[in-house]
């Protein structure tokens, strides 16, 4: 192996997308311009076509493992990571991009070194079509790890898996992705990594995160994000202990709305106002359950207002 151009492992736990997005994904990963990877496909016990597709590609760097039974979500992505032989490892979800030049652009910025805990690039949401939807810069290059941390808070940092590759080893040594109910284990991978070894930053978008209707975290209960809301917190603070203060008064607030969000989701108007005490309790009262719900009326309140004043004056 050359020393310049370390091996990167892509892996792509997949679960029933043989007849959407997988195939787009998988081309994704094997059109790359940086030709010293592997591909590591697990499929979590499909019932559909998820081998023909694989195999339809004859790539010798492809690796297709395909499970008894089905792991879970979690298990199959750390089953890649498990198979990894790379210096360095993406986790592609199956309905996830990454540009032909991305992982060439990434081995590239580190130029050679094997010890980069994460590699950030900018990038893309992209809706069920592949019409970008927004797209945004990594613009942190030169921030602390505090700064990082805090720039995430204040909606300044995108995080996405498939713009992110992390260092295959000391993931590994930190057990893959967990965390407490398993909501934000990427973002206790980023962090941790991140603040024990360093990141490297790419300031180009060069991945496209898909949003659509069935993405993963749409039906998770509102009090697990919450309980994992405070692991991260907890694991933010032991990152960069100089500016706990900080993160703290931040995080309260960008958890507490966040987490509303999760349970405005809730169907019943009294079970969802319960869910909204409860998450405003969770977060030491920081922002007012009634200040959220305000803010998610008044631009409707205002464009029916200006709507038939219009009216009125015609």
């Amino acid at each position: 192996m050359n020393d310049d151009n370390p091996l990167v492992s892509i892996g792509i736990p997949t679960y029933n997308r043989a007849n959407s997005y997988l195939k787009q994904a998988l081309k994704s990963a094997v059109d790359q311009t940086y030709r010293n990877i592997e591909i590591i496909v697990s499929d979590n016990c499909s019932q559909d076509d998820t081998e023909s597709v694989v195999m339809g590609f004859h790539d010798p760097r492809i690796r297709y493992y395909k499970q008894k039974e089905n792991i879970g979500a979690l298990e199959n992505s750390n089953f890649c990571l498990r198979q990894a032989r790379g210096a360095y490892f993406l986790r592609l979800f199956d309905d996830d991009l990454i540009d032909n030049d991305f992982v060439e652009t990434c081995m590239n910025a580190v130029k050679g070194n094997r010890d980069a805990g994460i590699i950030l690039t900018g990038a893309r949401e992209i809706d069920a079509e592949g019409k970008t939807i927004a797209e945004a810069h990594n613009t942190v290059s030169g921030y602390s790890t505090g700064e990082f941390l805090l720039g995430w808070l204040e909606h300044k940092v995108p995080l996405y898996l498939c713009s992110t590759i992390f260092n295959t080893e000391k993931l590994k040594e930190l057990g893959g992705f967990h965390s407490k109910t398993n909501r934000y284990e990427d973002a206790v991978a980023y962090f941790q990594l991140a603040g024990k070894y360093g990141r490297v930053d790419v300031y180009d978008i060069k991945a496209s995160f898909r949003r659509h209707d069935s993405n993963m975290g749409n039906a998770v209960p509102y009090y697990e994000w919450c309980e994992d809301s405070l692991y991260l917190l907890d694991i933010m603070y032991k990152v960069a202990p100089e500016h706990s203060a900080l993160i703290r008064e931040k995080g309260m607030r960008y958890f507490c709305i966040r987490n509303y969000r999760h349970a405005e989701r809730i169907r019943s108007p009294i079970k969802r106002f319960l869910a909204y005490l409860r998450v405003y309790r969770t977060f030491d009262y920081d922002y007012s359950p009634i200040k959220f719900v305000y803010s998610k009326i008044r631009p409707r309140a205002v464009g029916f207002l200006k709507k038939n004043i219009q009216l009125l004056s015609k």
